[in-house]
């Protein structure tokens, strides 16, 4: 058998190489005596080569399919409080990623049937509708008409992530290249999940949870049967199947997708002739609405995450329109809305009669007065005001015009109002509305827990839809008094007590005899005598605030104001009265290093935050725990994270301010808190002016501060103090969330002595109680060791009342001797010309 084998082999080879010769033969006789054998080769090879140069030109450029393998798709950053919930997020675009677990199997069954009912079989080309592509094409062409696409989804994934949309037969074939090779690397589950996640939907929506969501106000696992198909004819037009004028285009495609589920054995007719006699069900398009009143908070959030992380894709692959980070912040919903609240509150009792402020803006087109009012973004979440433009006026009525192009009476209507005013407007009756007035006058307020420097509500105007700008954190102002405790505390660190006794009396600086004296002199005027530091700060005496200032040295007190963070000055006099800039923020850090005993935490209102996979990409507390995740112990010790905090004041001497100015509250400046019944500490400021009025302070739970004034400086008038216009700001809020703030006392710290004293005199007294009276003659006072005051005898008040006496006279004799020297003009008040403040 295998004999006989081998011969027929080796002849059936025989008989090939022979064939294949005569073959060969016949082409090369052919070639040389036959010219138009020749000329058809020649053409042959050049087509060959145009080929081959076409199909490198073509796919030179193209990108690599591999990085489909890790793609990211640029997602929105999610915002959560501090409880965890999510309260806003900064999106340029509607887009939620699913996996394909995720997806459910009608909806993808209905995006088949829409777009590519051969998707499981195909290779990534389906060529029955390629050819129908290419004749509809070659019939349009001169007509303007965009033919029909013939995509596959995995030729529609290569178009939307790889390159682009241009309408070229170049594309198309750039098109088909890249879905063979993304068929090549990735499953056709991984497609479909590509695809379902990134295609545009319409109403800014990319994948079919947002678009469920921004159609339907569901999510995907919620869809009926005729809400999925509607989503699948989305790819063809969104911008005209969600359009109320094409619901009947919308309505027949929609029923053409059920109908081919039906003959593609993924519904059955009774199902998909139920759908199609249900109606659109389209929800109106709509923004995503959050909580208002976290406006100034998120938006302090968003300039923190894009000066760390970037605003866009092109900033990196964290950016904030892209990156897809999850931010935990400190913001505290409720007290949020309290601080929101309250200043509101306190900016409208200021405003009171004063009538209409003027426009928030001006339109000057009125052909477009609807997309202008649209574009300015304005908007106000207070009552049932709206903002709308005025449209037309005829004397005190006419017409106001809003954003979704309605129209309404308008009356109430200001003299000075004119067509084109942007204004808010409130309902009156039905169809009717009237002019509100928004205050002129602003101001911002910040909270923070001192024991860790989180922000927890701030508030940077009347509504951050009028406006973006944060005065708590932004507005460069003048403290005023509230710095006042900073000198003191300066004092205290350099040799004084809280009982030392200072002179309230007149205090001039004299520079030369062209300028003659700069004289302070305290809010009120008068003074006289001499007080203790406590007397004096309760009372937020100028001149004493200077005197301390004076003799400690203003080198000493700048470099506390530097140490707390409130700012770098000078170091002249009157900066001891607040005449240098700071903000809220800062000064509100500063009281809650003082309300810890001198450690400061910074600021922050992020905790941290995640990449879109979880992973956590920065922290507010970056500090390091070494050896905390050993896989067993090494008998060492166990290991010890380190202090967060900066000690940036002494702990006792920031006891001994905070002391004194709970005295502020019980018998001060800030004496209208008082009953609210808790341990709190603060301190009134109010501005040469006045230009502004302050309160900054709390509790060893929270610290607040806040400020009222024009964003261009002017007088708010001369009954204006902190303690009238900022303390009950502050007041409301303790009183809207008063079961947050402990009723403890504050804790003094080691080595702290608390002594009986008289409360005039500052000297010690034995034998008596201090009662809970405000005013009471006898108060328990805090020294460091060794520096308690002596004893309290009658010869100490006889000499108290003969030094008041002589300071007197000679403080008489000073002015009098100081003008005198001016002798080129008179002494001129230095409070006013260096900004000092009351």
């Amino acid at each position: 058998m295998s004999e006989q084998a081998e011969p027929e082999a080796t002849d059936f080879t025989y008989r090939i190489r022979r064939e294949a010769g005569g073959v060969l033969r016949a082409l090369r006789s052919s070639w040389r005596n036959k010219p138009w054998f020749r000329r058809l080769g020649y053409l042959a090879l050049a087509l060959a080569i145009a080929f081959g140069v076409f199909w490198l030109i073509l796919t030179r450029d193209l990108p690599s399919t591999d990085k489909l393998l890790d793609y990211q798709p640029p997602l929105p950053t999610m915002v959560r409080g501090i409880d965890g919930e999510i309260v806003h997020s900064y999106a340029r675009e509607r887009r939620v990623q699913l996996r394909f677990v995720d997806l459910p199997e009608p909806l993808i069954n209905a995006f088949l049937s829409a777009e590519d009912k051969s998707f499981w079989s195909h290779g990534g080309v389906d060529l029955t509708g390629l050819f129908a592509a290419a004749v509809d094409y070659i019939s349009k062409l001169g007509s303007g008409d965009r033919a029909r696409g013939g995509s596959t989804i995995t030729q529609q994934v290569a178009k939307n992530i790889l390159i682009g949309d241009e309408y070229s037969i170049t594309r198309k074939l750039k098109e088909m290249v890249l879905a063979r090779r993304i068929e090549s690397v990735l499953s056709k589950q991984q497609i479909l999940e590509l695809y379902l996640n990134e295609i545009p939907l319409g109403r800014q929506s990319f994948g079919i949870q947002a678009a469920a969501r921004a159609y339907f106000d569901k999510d995907v696992d919620q869809l009926d049967l005729h809400e999925a198909a509607f989503l699948a004819i989305l790819p063809k037009a969104p911008e005209r199947y969600g359009r109320a004028k094409y619901e009947d285009m919308a309505i027949a495609r929609r029923n053409y997708v059920l109908d081919q589920m039906v003959a593609n054995g993924w519904a059955n007719r009774a199902e998909a002739d139920a759908a199609k006699s249900l109606p659109l069900g389209l929800k109106p398009r709509r923004a995503e609405r959050y909580d208002p009143a976290l406006g100034y908070f998120v938006e302090e959030v968003r300039r923190n995450l894009i000066e760390r992380f970037g605003e866009t894709s092109e900033d990196g692959p964290l950016s904030v329109y892209g990156g897809g980070l999850w931010v935990r912040t400190s913001v505290d919903a409720e007290m949020q809305r309290a601080v929101r609240e309250a200043l509101r509150a306190g900016l409208l009792r200021y405003h009171g009669n004063r009538g209409w402020a003027g426009p928030i803006a001006h339109i000057d087109d009125m052909e477009t007065w609807q997309t202008q009012l649209i574009v300015s973004n304005l908007t106000i979440d207070y009552k049932d005001w709206r903002i709308g433009v005025v449209v037309s006026r005829n004397g005190s009525s006419g017409q106001i015009g809003f954003s979704d192009g309605s129209l309404a009476e308008l009356t109430g209507i200001p003299e000075k109002a004119k067509v084109g005013d942007i204004l808010a407007a409130a309902p009156v009756r039905s169809g009717t509305y009237a002019v509100r007035s928004i205050p002129e006058v602003s101001g911002g307020m910040l909270l923070e827990q001192p024991a860790t420097g989180r922000i927890m509500a701030m508030q940077g105007g009347f509504d951050s839809g009028l406006d973006s700008f944060n005065r708590a954190t932004q507005a460069q102002r003048q403290p005023g008094s509230t710095i006042k405790p900073f000198v003191y505390a300066t004092g205290l660190m350099y040799g004084m007590t809280p009982a030392t006794q200072i002179l309230d009396g007149t205090f001039c600086v004299y520079q030369g005899a062209a300028l003659g004296n700069k004289c302070f002199r305290n809010f009120g005027g008068g003074g006289g005598g001499t007080h203790t530091m406590r007397w004096g700060l309760e009372q937020s005496r100028n001149l004493m605030t200077v005197r301390i200032a004076n003799d400690t040295g203003m080198p000493r007190v700048i470099r506390t104001f530097h140490n707390v963070g409130i700012g770098d000055y000078k170091p002249y006099l009157s900066f001891a009265l607040g005449a240098g800039e700071t903000t809220v923020g800062r000064m509100v850090n500063a009281y809650a290093a003082l309300a810890n005993n001198g450690v400061q935490f910074p600021a922050s209102v992020i905790d941290y935050v995640q990449d879109r996979n979880g992973k956590v990409i920065w922290r507010s507390d970056d500090r390091r725990c070494m050896g905390c995740n050993m896989p067993e112990w090494d008998g060492k010790p166990m290991p010890r994270i380190a202090r967060k905090g900066k000690q940036v004041l002494d702990a006792a001497t920031a006891y001994q301010v905070v002391h004194m100015l709970e005295g502020v509250v019980t018998r001060g400046t800030a004496v209208s808190l008082r009953d609210l019944e808790l341990p709190l500490f603060g301190k009134t400021g109010t501005t040469s002016g006045p230009t502004d009025v302050w309160f900054v302070g709390g509790s060893q739970d929270y610290v607040a501060g806040v400020y009222l004034g024009y964003d261009t400086p002017r007088s708010l008038g001369g009954y204006a103090q902190g303690g009238r216009i900022a303390a009950p700001i502050f007041k409301q809020v303790v009183q809207k969330t008063k079961e947050r703030w402990s009723t403890q006392p504050f804790v003094a710290p080691a080595g702290i002595r608390m002594v009986r004293v008289d409360r005039s005199s500052g000297k010690q007294v034995r034998g008596v109680e201090p009662s809970n009276e405000p005013k009471a003659a006898v108060i328990w006072e805090a020294f460091k060791p060794d520096t308690e005051p002596k004893r309290y005898t009658a010869q100490d008040e006889f000499t108290r009342k003969r030094d008041a006496l002589v300071a007197e006279i000679r403080g008489a004799q000073a002015s009098r001797a100081a003008a005198a020297r001016a002798v080129a003009s008179e002494p001129r008040d230095f409070v006013e010309e260096q900004g000092g403040l009351y």
